[in-house]
């Protein structure tokens, strides 16, 4: 007797590892490069930003200092929309649990326009937001 079979649109996929995309964005090595994933007016805002950052070569800086301050993080989930990705992530700061989520909005041509990073709890808000700070007005 033959097993029956799943027509091809219910077959599985290959699932992507929640933020694998956008972690591959944030390591591109040049601005450049980094860039080309941004639309023209690209900003960004979240909870350890004093204000918002405008222009994708301000959101490389906050990203390029924001890497070396995590002992460890990772993405634990992820849900796209066409105009949104949605990432949950838990790390550790400064040998604390920090946690947040990060949203990223897009234009019509699927750029990102805008990026919200926001960290939980208020501790490690805190903490995260001076050191930040600190390392962005290193020359």
């Amino acid at each position: 007797m033959d097993t029956p079979r799943s027509p091809a649109s219910e077959q599985p996929t290959a699932v992507v590892q929640p933020g694998q995309e956008w972690s591959a964005v944030i390591r591109r090595p040049t601005l450049e490069a980094f860039a080309s994933a941004f639309g023209a007016h690209a900003s960004m805002d979240g909870s350890v930003l004093a204000d918002t950052v405008v222009g994708v070569a301000g959101i490389r800086q906050v990203f390029d200092a924001t890497r070396r301050m995590y002992d460890a993080i990772a993405f634990t989930s992820e849900v796209k929309t066409p105009a949104r990705v949605y990432l949950e992530w838990e790390g550790v700061f400064q040998g604390a649990a920090v946690a947040g989520v990060t949203v990223l909005t897009k234009d019509a041509a699927g750029l990102i326009d805008h990026v919200y990073l926001y960290h939980r709890p208020t501790g490690q808000v805190l903490a995260f937001s001076r050191e930040l700070q600190r390392l962005l007005s290193l020359p």
